[in-house]
């Protein structure tokens, strides 16, 4: 278990908090019934921590970031594009005056209540500009099961699968931040019998528990990102939620892959968790066989210890129930795998993109990360509450948290909600 850093905030952090000095996620909040722009933040326990106005005052003296206008924007974009040295400058000067003997802010009031929004006074936005979105299918517990579903038990995973991160373009415009609602989608699903593909309301929505990366500074046009500098091109992780519909993803995936089955909604959680500080959780990635070719062989090979869980709360019910736990650890392609293979054809990538996971199950029955595996595609039911389901109904809400657990305190990525709503008419 990770040791917690010798730091401690003046910021009275609750017990349990995702988001103690040792985490600093950054997000993008506007204060409730303010016409003002969005603007830059990090999280600490159950307050924001206002960037721009940390930056008025100042405190940003470092060479990267001293006279810089990237948290006066109302986005991240600029900030992630300005790299790693930036991004340290920016979480040591953080640390340093949110700790407990450092007085700029905790002595000075006026200030303090300048900088620290109670979180119950925000709504988070969408932290980035999303330029691009590629959705990659890197579990190979996923990748398993759903070939079992599908094709049968004679070659369940592709061969291809073992050699490389299958991936695909999703749709950028459709990314929304945790707490957006999510419209049941229709088009067509198969044929039942001598008629006609069926048209409406998807009869098989779906969760998909996945992580994004969130990508910093990007590459040039034609010119490829090293296995072993990938690092330095991802600031951190959120969790993501890929709604599915599997029924219309079923109907339209061959030849050319998912469509509509998918473009219609992903959820991201607003605060993206930095690979900083995800750095005491590292964890070593499955081992793989064959090796990789070269241009995916890379010599710090790690996932994260960061335990996941997926919860569903009906609308008839107060409480949520928890459907499946799973961890990011059991990831078979790693993050940087995954950019190396996404710009090793030259493909250019640009602060702001993402790319996630896949669908994250595990080896257990009680991690399988999306209702398809878990009810498999409808042939049996699971409980939630005093209820069940084989896919998801109108006026559920989806709720996917993930937590590394140190030695004191935590990294937390705080939750991704979403609540189905009906189709239109």
């Amino acid at each position: 278990m990770a040791r917690a850093e010798q730091l401690r905030s003046f910021v009275e952090v609750p017990a349990g908090s995702h988001f103690p000095i040792q985490n600093l996620p950054f997000g993008v909040f506007r204060r409730r019934g303010s016409q003002a722009p969005p603007r830059p933040a990090v999280a600490i326990g159950d307050l924001a921590l206002d960037l721009a106005a940390v930056a008025d005052a100042g405190l940003f003296d470092g060479p990267a970031l001293a006279g810089s206008p990237c948290f006066h924007q109302d986005t991240l974009n600029m900030f992630l594009g300005m790299g790693r040295p930036a991004w340290k400058e920016a979480r040591a000067t953080l640390q340093k005056i949110l700790s407990a003997d450092e007085p700029v802010l905790r002595d000075n009031e006026a200030l303090r209540n300048k900088c620290l929004v109670p979180m119950s006074d925000i709504e988070m936005v969408l932290p980035i500009t999303v330029g691009g979105y590629t959705d990659f299918f890197c579990s190979v517990h996923h990748a398993r099961n759903c070939g079992f579903i599908f094709r049968g038990p004679q070659t369940p995973v592709n061969p291809n699968w073992f050699h490389l991160p299958i991936g695909y373009n999703g749709r950028a415009s459709s990314v929304v931040v945790s707490g957006t609602d999510v419209i049941r989608p229709r088009g067509q699903g198969h044929p039942t019998g001598n008629s006609g593909p069926y048209f409406g309301p998807s009869q098989k929505l779906d969760f998909e528990l996945e992580m994004a990366a969130i990508v910093g500074p990007g590459n040039e046009l034609g010119k490829p990102i090293d296995i072993n500098n990938a690092e330095d091109h991802i600031f951190g992780l959120a969790l993501m939620n890929d709604w599915s519909a599997r029924d219309i993803q079923a109907w339209e995936t061959i030849p050319l892959g998912p469509f509509l089955g998918k473009s219609f909604s992903t959820t991201i959680s607003p605060w993206i968790v930095t690979l900083d500080a995800l750095k005491p959780f590292t964890y070593e990635a499955p081992k793989q066989e064959p090796e990789p070719l070269p241009y995916l062989a890379e010599k710090n090979h790690v996932n994260y210890d960061i335990p996941l869980e997926v919860w569903i709360k009906p609308k008839d019910q107060s409480d949520a129930s928890i459907v499946a736990k799973t961890n990011f650890k059991h990831l078979y392609w790693t993050v940087t795998q995954q950019l190396a293979h996404h710009t090793i054809n030259g493909c250019n990538m640009r602060p702001g993109d993402i790319f996630a996971t896949g669908t994250l199950s595990g080896p257990e029955p009680e991690s399988l990360g999306c209702l398809l595996e878990l009810t498999w595609n409808g042939q049996k039911e699971i409980p939630v509450g005093n209820s069940t389901r084989k896919f998801l109904e109108d006026g559920d809400e989806v709720i996917l948290t993930g937590c590394c657990k140190g030695e004191g305190y935590n990294i937390g990525f705080g939750t991704c909600t979403g609540k189905v709503l009906p189709a239109l008419p």
